[in-house]
């Protein structure tokens, strides 16, 4: 396989192609090049490139098929060929450019024979790949850029690309062992006959943006009415998921599930308010279980008190106390939504009853009176309380979450 030197040897072969032509050829600097009194050509490698078409398959030819391999390194390289005439006669530049150039394009893939013999450590000949020579059009501009660098006087020149070069990685390639079970009992892929369930999206009652505990939540998706479903919830504060069955009621697009009342024993204190990551869960008879995608769903914070819910204005610093439920816990980003501020939360202690609501406390700086009361929303882990009364016939906001100013 092609080892480092595979660039030379590259070079190598096409200053060979040129010569056997009878071109007399260098391979220079274009600001190095001394010119005579005959005509020439320069042929000087300017640039590399990777190839990204190899870059994440091991060398072509190495492996066997499916065994894994570090990549070669895949390089494009671009030559400059530069002509040079007879300082005597004008067009000798143009002929002798021409002669160059029909070579190259002759000789468009390199074979073997036009590589072996020049540097046989470089393994370039064995090489999976052919490696061809191909134009590579410059506009003017960067052709000028190009020469610019050079520092050197524009003359009459083509590049060309040649690739693709496979240098081989000098990291050693890890077999695996061979397969001698596949599956359990050697029993091979589990074949599911009906197609997996699916979830995108979800319905909270009374169009809300979230659920809140207590709430049946409606997930939409595909093929929801088959057995074994169960729906798990995953919130990164708690260690372990939680597994709900679901609603009888269901049909192919929609599947109901009840999350747990605050008024139940110690939920308040295990559902947390924030993002849950939401999937279903199949368990069927002699069948390893399977696990849709993950949705994420919010459940709210929910205010259940607020003291005083009137303050005077002042230039001062008022104090206000909110209960909250689900319990907040104390690796979580708490914050108040007032009067378009966000008012950070005061240091608070876990309750020790499971059932109890976690009080917070908000200053608010230099309270402004205004007629109508303030609607608070309480954040907890990007997540808003709710603060509209869903209870009568025409919405309205939660007076729990409103805070008189007077």
């Amino acid at each position: 396989m092609s080892q480092s030197s595979a660039i030379a040897s590259v070079t190598a072969a096409l200053f060979h192609l040129l010569d056997n032509a009878g071109i007399n050829v260098t391979t220079l600097s274009p600001n190095s090049v001394v010119t005579g009194s005959n005509a020439q050509v320069n042929l000087f490698l300017y640039g590399t490139e990777i190839n990204s078409a190899f870059r994440n398959d091991p060398m072509p030819g190495s492996l066997q098929p499916g065994q894994p391999g570090p990549p070669p390194l895949a390089l494009v390289l671009r030559y400059l060929v530069t002509a040079y005439g007879d300082n005597s006669i004008d067009f000798s530049v143009h002929e002798i450019l021409g002669e160059a150039m029909l070579v190259l394009h002759d000789n468009a893939i390199l074979n073997s024979s036009q590589i072996s013999g020049l540097d046989p450590e470089a393994g370039l000949a064995d090489q999976y790949e052919k490696i061809k020579i191909t134009p590579l059009p410059l506009s003017l501009d960067d052709m000028s850029k190009l020469w610019t660098s050079f520092q050197s006087d524009y003359r009459l020149s083509v590049a060309y690309e040649v690739s693709v070069v496979l240098i081989e990685s000098s990291k050693t390639a890890k077999t695996p062992l061979p397969v001698l079970k596949r599956g359990e009992d050697d029993r091979g892929a589990t074949i599911v006959p009906s197609p997996a369930p699916s979830i995108t999206g979800f319905r909270f009652p009374n169009q809300k943006p979230a659920a809140n505990l207590g709430d049946t939540v409606t997930l939409l998706g595909e093929h929801l009415s088959g057995e074994g479903i169960k729906v798990r919830f995953k919130h990164p504060g708690l260690a372990d998921a939680i597994e709900l069955e679901p609603e009888e009621n269901r049909s192919e697009s929609e599947l109901m599930v009840k999350i747990p009342a605050a008024t139940d024993t110690a939920i308040v204190s295990t559902w947390p308010a924030g993002f849950y990551r939401v999937s279903l869960v199949v368990r069927l008879p002699d069948t390893p279980a399977s696990t849709s995608q993950e949705l994420p769903m919010p459940v709210s914070p929910e205010m259940v008190s607020l003291e005083p819910a009137s303050i005077v204005a002042s230039n001062g610093t008022a104090t206000l106390d909110i209960d909250c439920k689900p319990q907040v816990r104390l690796d979580q980003q708490v914050e108040l939504l007032f009067n378009n501020q966000s008012l950070a939360v005061q240091p608070f202690i876990i309750p020790a009853d499971p059932d109890a609501a976690t009080r917070l406390r908000f200053d608010i700086a230099n309270p402004v009176a205004r007629a109508e009361p303030y609607v608070l929303r309480l954040r907890v882990d990007g997540v808003d309380s709710i603060p509209v009364d869903f209870s009568g016939v025409t919405p309205k906001f939660a007076d729990n979450q409103k805070l008189e100013i007077t």
